[in-house]
Protein backbone atom coordinates (compact mmCIF):
# COMPACT_ATOMS: atom_id res chain seq x y z
CA UNK A 1 0.00 0.00 0.00
CA UNK A 2 1.02 3.44 -1.12
CA UNK A 3 2.53 5.93 2.16
CA UNK A 4 0.45 9.07 2.14
CA UNK A 5 3.07 11.10 3.79
CA UNK A 6 4.79 12.79 0.90
CA UNK A 7 2.80 13.12 -2.52
CA UNK A 8 -0.72 14.39 -1.39
CA UNK A 9 -1.35 17.75 -4.08
CA UNK A 10 0.05 20.87 -4.05
CA UNK A 11 2.19 21.34 -0.23
CA UNK A 12 -0.25 23.93 1.74
CA UNK A 13 2.57 24.67 4.96
CA UNK A 14 -0.41 26.49 6.87
CA UNK A 15 -2.79 22.86 6.07
CA UNK A 16 -0.30 20.94 6.71
CA UNK A 17 0.84 22.31 10.11
CA UNK A 18 -2.77 22.50 10.91
CA UNK A 19 -3.53 18.77 10.50
CA UNK A 20 0.46 18.10 11.80
CA UNK A 21 -0.60 19.55 15.16
CA UNK A 22 -4.18 18.23 15.26
CA UNK A 23 -2.66 14.73 14.75
CA UNK A 24 -0.13 15.13 17.18
CA UNK A 25 -2.23 16.47 19.95
CA UNK A 26 -4.58 13.30 19.51
CA UNK A 27 -1.71 10.90 19.17
CA UNK A 28 -0.25 12.52 22.33
CA UNK A 29 -3.60 12.12 24.19
CA UNK A 30 -3.61 8.58 23.52
CA UNK A 31 -7.08 8.83 22.44
CA UNK A 32 -8.35 6.42 19.63
CA UNK A 33 -8.83 7.72 16.07
CA UNK A 34 -8.75 6.72 12.59
CA UNK A 35 -7.61 8.76 9.16
CA UNK A 36 -10.19 8.30 6.62
CA UNK A 37 -11.13 10.85 3.55
CA UNK A 38 -8.55 11.63 0.27
CA UNK A 39 -6.04 10.20 2.63
CA UNK A 40 -7.19 6.78 3.04
CA UNK A 41 -8.09 7.11 -0.57
CA UNK A 42 -4.12 8.20 -1.72
CA UNK A 43 -3.31 5.12 1.02
CA UNK A 44 -4.87 2.88 -0.65
CA UNK A 45 -5.62 3.12 -3.98
CA UNK A 46 -3.06 6.13 -4.99
CA UNK A 47 -5.55 8.87 -6.12
CA UNK A 48 -3.86 12.16 -4.92
CA UNK A 49 -6.68 15.14 -4.41
CA UNK A 50 -6.28 18.33 -2.77
CA UNK A 51 -8.72 19.17 0.23
CA UNK A 52 -9.11 21.65 2.61
CA UNK A 53 -10.30 19.11 4.70
CA UNK A 54 -9.01 15.73 7.04
CA UNK A 55 -11.53 12.99 8.29
CA UNK A 56 -10.62 11.20 11.13
CA UNK A 57 -13.35 8.84 12.75
CA UNK A 58 -14.03 7.94 16.31
CA UNK A 59 -15.92 5.92 18.38
CA UNK A 60 -19.13 7.90 19.06
CA UNK A 61 -18.60 8.19 23.35
CA UNK A 62 -15.38 9.55 22.33
CA UNK A 63 -16.61 12.98 20.08
CA UNK A 64 -16.65 14.86 23.16
CA UNK A 65 -13.34 14.47 24.52
CA UNK A 66 -11.72 14.42 20.74
CA UNK A 67 -13.55 18.25 20.39
CA UNK A 68 -12.13 19.41 23.28
CA UNK A 69 -8.40 18.41 22.94
CA UNK A 70 -8.84 19.81 19.25
CA UNK A 71 -10.00 22.79 20.87
CA UNK A 72 -7.32 23.14 23.18
CA UNK A 73 -4.91 24.14 20.03
CA UNK A 74 -6.54 26.56 19.07
CA UNK A 75 -9.54 25.02 16.81
CA UNK A 76 -13.26 26.20 16.95
CA UNK A 77 -15.40 23.23 17.65
CA UNK A 78 -18.84 22.18 17.20
CA UNK A 79 -21.18 19.40 16.53
CA UNK A 80 -22.45 19.89 13.36
CA UNK A 81 -25.06 16.88 13.34
CA UNK A 82 -25.14 14.61 17.02
CA UNK A 83 -25.92 11.26 15.05
CA UNK A 84 -22.50 11.85 13.09
CA UNK A 85 -20.57 14.80 13.05
CA UNK A 86 -17.99 16.98 14.48
CA UNK A 87 -16.25 19.63 13.02
CA UNK A 88 -12.81 21.62 14.10
CA UNK A 89 -12.17 24.70 12.20
CA UNK A 90 -8.80 27.16 11.60
CA UNK A 91 -9.41 29.58 9.33
CA UNK A 92 -11.09 28.11 6.43
CA UNK A 93 -9.57 24.65 6.93
CA UNK A 94 -11.48 22.26 9.03
CA UNK A 95 -11.13 18.63 10.29
CA UNK A 96 -14.67 16.29 10.03
CA UNK A 97 -14.79 13.81 13.34
CA UNK A 98 -16.94 11.55 12.14
CA UNK A 99 -18.66 8.68 14.35
CA UNK A 100 -21.38 7.33 12.08
CA UNK A 101 -23.01 8.51 8.22
CA UNK A 102 -25.33 11.17 8.09
CA UNK A 103 -27.85 8.17 7.42
CA UNK A 104 -27.03 6.73 11.15
CA UNK A 105 -25.75 3.15 9.22
CA UNK A 106 -22.36 3.00 9.55
CA UNK A 107 -21.26 3.78 12.81
CA UNK A 108 -18.06 3.35 14.19
CA UNK A 109 -17.29 0.46 16.62
CA UNK A 110 -14.35 -1.48 17.51
CA UNK A 111 -14.38 -3.54 14.27
CA UNK A 112 -12.76 -0.44 12.69
CA UNK A 113 -9.47 0.16 14.74
CA UNK A 114 -9.43 -3.75 15.29
CA UNK A 115 -8.93 -3.96 11.17
CA UNK A 116 -7.01 -0.79 10.95
CA UNK A 117 -4.29 -0.50 9.03
CA UNK A 118 -0.85 1.15 9.92
CA UNK A 119 0.30 4.60 8.03
CA UNK A 120 1.34 8.18 8.19
CA UNK A 121 0.18 11.56 7.37
CA UNK A 122 2.57 14.42 6.80
CA UNK A 123 5.33 11.74 8.73
CA UNK A 124 3.02 11.53 11.36
CA UNK A 125 2.13 8.23 12.09
CA UNK A 126 -1.53 7.17 12.02
CA UNK A 127 -3.71 4.70 11.70
CA UNK A 128 -6.58 4.48 8.27
CA UNK A 129 -10.03 3.04 8.56
CA UNK A 130 -10.10 -0.18 6.85
CA UNK A 131 -10.85 -0.66 3.20
CA UNK A 132 -13.87 -2.51 4.05
CA UNK A 133 -15.41 -0.26 6.32
CA UNK A 134 -14.72 2.34 3.98
CA UNK A 135 -16.64 0.75 1.07
CA UNK A 136 -19.40 0.22 3.54
CA UNK A 137 -19.28 4.04 4.63
CA UNK A 138 -19.28 5.37 1.56
CA UNK A 139 -21.76 3.00 -0.37
CA UNK A 140 -24.75 5.03 0.40
CA UNK A 141 -23.33 8.52 -0.78
CA UNK A 142 -25.34 8.85 -3.86
CA UNK A 143 -26.54 12.96 -3.51
CA UNK A 144 -27.15 14.74 -6.74
CA UNK A 145 -24.18 16.53 -5.63
CA UNK A 146 -21.90 13.99 -4.90
CA UNK A 147 -21.58 10.20 -5.57
CA UNK A 148 -18.72 7.92 -3.64
CA UNK A 149 -19.16 5.50 -6.61
CA UNK A 150 -16.00 6.04 -8.31
CA UNK A 151 -14.37 5.84 -5.13
CA UNK A 152 -16.01 2.44 -4.01
CA UNK A 153 -14.39 1.48 -7.73
CA UNK A 154 -11.36 2.32 -6.89
CA UNK A 155 -10.79 0.71 -3.36
CA UNK A 156 -12.15 -2.35 -5.37
CA UNK A 157 -9.59 -2.35 -7.92
CA UNK A 158 -6.95 -1.94 -5.73
CA UNK A 159 -7.74 -3.70 -2.87
CA UNK A 160 -10.58 -6.55 -4.25
CA UNK A 161 -8.01 -9.22 -3.81
CA UNK A 162 -7.45 -8.70 0.04
CA UNK A 163 -10.39 -7.54 0.74
CA UNK A 164 -12.40 -9.67 3.89
CA UNK A 165 -15.46 -9.98 1.36
CA UNK A 166 -17.68 -12.25 3.97
CA UNK A 167 -17.11 -9.01 7.04
CA UNK A 168 -17.95 -6.99 4.34
CA UNK A 169 -21.24 -8.71 3.46
CA UNK A 170 -21.83 -8.71 6.91
CA UNK A 171 -21.56 -4.61 7.47
CA UNK A 172 -24.10 -4.55 4.72
CA UNK A 173 -26.48 -7.12 6.60
CA UNK A 174 -30.29 -6.75 4.96
CA UNK A 175 -28.88 -3.74 2.68
CA UNK A 176 -26.62 -5.78 0.86
CA UNK A 177 -28.58 -4.79 -2.38
CA UNK A 178 -26.13 -1.43 -1.87
CA UNK A 179 -23.43 -3.36 -2.29
CA UNK A 180 -24.56 -5.33 -4.89
CA UNK A 181 -25.17 -2.46 -7.05
CA UNK A 182 -21.33 -1.23 -6.62
CA UNK A 183 -20.30 -4.86 -7.98
CA UNK A 184 -22.01 -4.64 -11.39
CA UNK A 185 -21.14 -1.25 -11.29
CA UNK A 186 -17.69 -2.36 -11.14
CA UNK A 187 -17.46 -4.40 -13.58
CA UNK A 188 -18.88 -2.19 -16.19
CA UNK A 189 -16.43 0.25 -15.36
CA UNK A 190 -13.60 -2.27 -15.23
CA UNK A 191 -14.18 -5.12 -17.59
CA UNK A 192 -10.76 -6.90 -17.52
CA UNK A 193 -10.52 -6.84 -13.26
CA UNK A 194 -13.72 -8.76 -12.34
CA UNK A 195 -11.04 -11.46 -10.74
CA UNK A 196 -11.23 -8.48 -7.82
CA UNK A 197 -14.31 -9.57 -6.90
CA UNK A 198 -14.53 -13.30 -5.92
CA UNK A 199 -17.14 -15.36 -7.73
CA UNK A 200 -18.76 -16.79 -5.05
CA UNK A 201 -19.36 -13.07 -3.90
CA UNK A 202 -21.82 -12.51 -6.96
CA UNK A 203 -23.23 -15.92 -7.21
CA UNK A 204 -24.54 -15.21 -3.09
CA UNK A 205 -25.74 -11.64 -3.98
CA UNK A 206 -27.50 -12.57 -6.84
CA UNK A 207 -28.89 -15.96 -5.27
CA UNK A 208 -30.17 -13.32 -2.77
CA UNK A 209 -31.92 -11.20 -5.28
CA UNK A 210 -33.34 -13.88 -6.94
CA UNK A 211 -35.09 -15.87 -3.87
CA UNK A 212 -36.34 -12.34 -2.42
CA UNK A 213 -37.55 -11.96 -5.96
CA UNK A 214 -39.81 -15.22 -6.22
CA UNK A 215 -40.79 -15.33 -2.25
CA UNK A 216 -42.02 -11.38 -2.10
CA UNK A 217 -45.15 -10.77 -0.89
CA UNK A 218 -47.09 -7.26 0.00
CA UNK A 219 -43.84 -5.83 0.63
CA UNK A 220 -43.99 -3.19 3.83
CA UNK A 221 -44.49 0.47 1.63
CA UNK A 222 -41.07 2.25 3.42
CA UNK A 223 -38.69 4.54 1.46
CA UNK A 224 -35.19 3.54 1.66
CA UNK A 225 -34.11 5.70 -0.66
CA UNK A 226 -33.83 8.28 2.23
CA UNK A 227 -30.88 5.50 3.18
CA UNK A 228 -28.87 6.79 0.08
CA UNK A 229 -30.14 10.81 -0.18
CA UNK A 230 -30.94 12.96 2.73
CA UNK A 231 -32.65 15.27 -0.43
CA UNK A 232 -33.93 13.33 -3.61
CA UNK A 233 -36.56 11.03 -1.27
CA UNK A 234 -38.08 13.49 0.80
CA UNK A 235 -41.24 13.73 -1.64
CA UNK A 236 -41.71 9.84 -1.29
CA UNK A 237 -41.84 10.69 2.71
CA UNK A 238 -43.84 13.94 2.55
CA UNK A 239 -46.24 13.59 -0.28
CA UNK A 240 -46.44 10.24 -1.34
CA UNK A 241 -46.64 8.28 1.74
CA UNK A 242 -44.24 6.31 2.27
CA UNK A 243 -42.32 5.68 5.51
CA UNK A 244 -38.83 6.76 6.13
CA UNK A 245 -36.54 3.70 6.57
CA UNK A 246 -34.19 5.65 8.59
CA UNK A 247 -36.70 6.42 11.65
CA UNK A 248 -36.24 3.88 14.57
CA UNK A 249 -37.48 0.96 15.08
CA UNK A 250 -36.26 -0.28 11.93
CA UNK A 251 -33.58 2.62 11.01
CA UNK A 252 -31.39 4.18 13.77
CA UNK A 253 -32.34 7.83 13.40
CA UNK A 254 -35.34 9.72 15.87
CA UNK A 255 -37.71 12.21 13.50
CA UNK A 256 -35.74 15.11 15.48
CA UNK A 257 -32.31 13.60 13.72
CA UNK A 258 -33.70 13.80 10.57
CA UNK A 259 -35.44 16.70 10.46
CA UNK A 260 -32.33 18.33 11.94
CA UNK A 261 -30.13 16.87 9.17
CA UNK A 262 -32.68 17.65 6.33
CA UNK A 263 -32.86 21.27 7.29
CA UNK A 264 -29.00 21.46 6.35
CA UNK A 265 -29.70 21.28 3.35
CA UNK A 266 -28.48 23.35 1.14
CA UNK A 267 -31.12 25.96 -0.06
CA UNK A 268 -33.02 25.33 3.48
CA UNK A 269 -33.18 26.82 6.37
CA UNK A 270 -30.67 25.66 9.18
CA UNK A 271 -30.67 25.91 13.09
CA UNK A 272 -27.26 27.24 14.32
CA UNK A 273 -25.86 24.10 16.28
CA UNK A 274 -24.13 25.09 19.38
CA UNK A 275 -20.30 25.26 19.44
CA UNK A 276 -17.98 23.30 22.09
Amino acid sequence: MQSSGSNHGAPDPEIHAFYREALTTLRDSRMEFLVGGAYSMLQYAGIARNTKDLDIFIRPEDCDRILELLSGTGCRTQVMFPHWLGKAYCGSNYIDVIFSSGNAVAQVDDEWFAHAVEGDVLGIPVRFCPPEETIWSKAFVMERERYDGADIAHLIRACGKTLDWRRLLRRFGSHWRVLLSHLVLFEFAYPSEQSQVPEWVMRELTRRLHNDRENSGEADRICQGTLLSREQYLVDIDQWGYRDARLLPKGNMTKGETERWTAAIPGKSTENPGEK
